[in-house]
C-alpha cells in the first residue's frame, strides 16, 4: 500500500493488519451511505505502442471496445479455458489498467510478461501509484455530482476530472469507484465523509456478490470456465474478438455444448463462515465431481452469509444444495441479471 495513503487512512481511525487489510473498528458492517478503501485491489499498468493489441491476444473480452469513457470486465484464462484471474480493465490517458485482487497482481504480471516477446509493451505493478475508494448508497450520486458533472450514466462507464477517474459500478445498489493519486483521493475522502460513513472492504465485496460479479481467489484459480461464472451475461466475454489463451475451449463450449454448471446467488445460515473453494453437495449430483464450489462469500448478518457459487444446474433447480456434505441448506436469491432461456455452454 502507498505509504502516504496508509498514513491518511490511519489518520481517519483505520487499523491496518499485517496483510494490509484496512478495518474501521467503529464502522457498522453495512451503512446506507458507505465510503470504503479499496486497497485490497491492485493494479497492473500496461503501456506502449502495442499495449492494445497485446492485451487483445490475452484476455477474454474485446479490448477494441474499451475507451476512456467505458471500462469493462474481463478474465485471463489458462490454455484449458479456465480462469486464472478476473478483473476490470480501464483506460487512463495512454495507459491500460488491470484492476484485480492485490494478492494476484504478481502472479498475473509475471505470466503476462512471458508473452510480451517482441511487442512494444511495458508492464508494471501500479498498485502503490494510484489508490481507490468506493462509495455506495442512495447518497452517492448527490455527493459525487458536485465534483463530477455529468456522472457516468451507465454501469462500467467512466468520467475523468484531472488525475481522478470515476467509474459507475454494476448492481442494484448505486455504487461508484474513484481512482487517483493518493493526495487527491485523500481530498475526496475528506469531502465525502461525512455524510458517508467509513466502511470495510468486506462490504464492498458483499455488494459485488449482490451484483452477481464473480471473483477468482487462490482457492478457485483454474477452476471455472468463463461461462460457468456468467461472464457472458455481464459483458465480460466476447465470442467475436479472435484468439486468446483458452479461446478454443471457450468457443467450443459456447457453440457445441450445454451449460451444466453456472453461477448462482444464495444465502446460507452457518456457524462457520463459508470460503471460496468450499464444496457444495446435493443428492441429485451424478457427475462424480461434486455439486459445486463457492466463488465468494461475505457476512450479511449474524451467522448469515451471502455468496456466489458455481453449481450444477439440475441440482440448483432441485433446491437441495448444501454447504458441506451434511451442512446447512443454501437458499437461492435472484441475480440482478437473467439467465438466457436458450441453453449455452459446457458439458464440463
Amino acid at each position: 500500500m502507498n505509504s502516504e495513503w496508509q498514513a491518511f487512512l490511519i489518520s481517519q481511525s483505520a487499523q491496518i493488519d499485517h496483510r494490509g487489510r484496512v478495518h474501521f473498528p467503529a464502522s457498522p458492517p453495512s451503512a446506507p451511505c458507505a465510503l470504503m478503501d479499496l486497497s485490497h485491489l491492485g493494479l497492473i499498468s500496461v503501456r506502449g505502442e502495442d499495449a492494445g493489441s497485446f492485451l487483445q491476444g490475452q484476455l477474454t473480452n474485446d479490448v477494441r471496445e474499451l475507451s476512456l469513457e467505458h471500462s469493462h470486465l474481463s478474465s485471463y484464462c489458462s490454455p484449458k479455458g479456465r480462469m486464472l484471474a478476473f478483473f476490470r480493465l480501464l483506460r487512463r490517458d495512454e495507459e491500460y489498467l488491470i484492476q484485480l485482487p492485490r494478492a494476484k497482481v504478481q502472479l498475473i504480471l509475471e505470466r503476462l510478461r512471458l508473452f510480451v516477446l517482441r511487442a512494444r509493451v511495458t508492464l508494471e505493478d501500479a498498485s502503490d501509484r494510484l489508490a481507490g475508494l468506493g462509495i455506495a448508497g442512495q447518497c452517492a450520486e448527490a455527493l459525487l455530482g458536485t465534483d463530477f458533472d455529468p456522472l457516468p450514466a451507465l454501469a462500467n462507464n467512466a468520467v475523468h476530472r484531472g488525475p481522478l477517474t470515476l467509474i459507475r459500478m454494476p448492481g442494484p445498489t448505486p455504487r461508484f469507484e474513484l481512482l487517483g493519486p493518493p493526495p487527491k483521493l485523500a481530498e475526496e475522502w475528506r469531502r465525502l465523509a461525512p455524510p458517508a460513513v467509513p466502511g470495510n472492504a468486506d462490504f464492498w465485496s458483499l455488494l459485488e456478490i449482490r451484483a452477481g460479479i464473480p471473483s477468482v481467489h487462490a482457492e478457485t484459480t483454474d477452476a471455472f470456465v468463463p461461462q460457468m461464472a456468467n461472464l457472458h451475461l455481464i459483458d465480460g466475454l466476447s465470442f467475436t474478438k479472435g484468439c486468446y489463451a483458452g479461446q478454443e475451449v471457450v468457443a467450443r463450449i459456447q457453440y457445441l455444448g450445454r451449460l451444466k454448471r453456472r453461477m448462482y446467488l444464495a444465502e446460507v445460515e452457518s456457524p462457520a463462515p463459508p470460503s471460496p473453494g468450499d464444496e457444495l453437495f446435493s443428492p441429485r449430483s451424478e457427475s462424480g465431481q461434486g455439486t459445486g464450489r463457492i466463488v465468494d462469500a461475505q457476512p450479511a448478518g449474524e451467522n448469515r452469509y451471502e455468496l456466489l457459487a458455481v453449481v450444477e444446474v439440475e441440482a440448483a433447480e432441485g433446491g437441495d444444495v448444501r454447504l458441506g456434505e451434511n451442512g446447512p441448506l443454501l437458499r437461492w436469491l435472484p441475480l440482478p441479471y437473467p439467465f438466457p432461456d436458450e441453453p449455452i455452454g459446457a458439458t464440463h
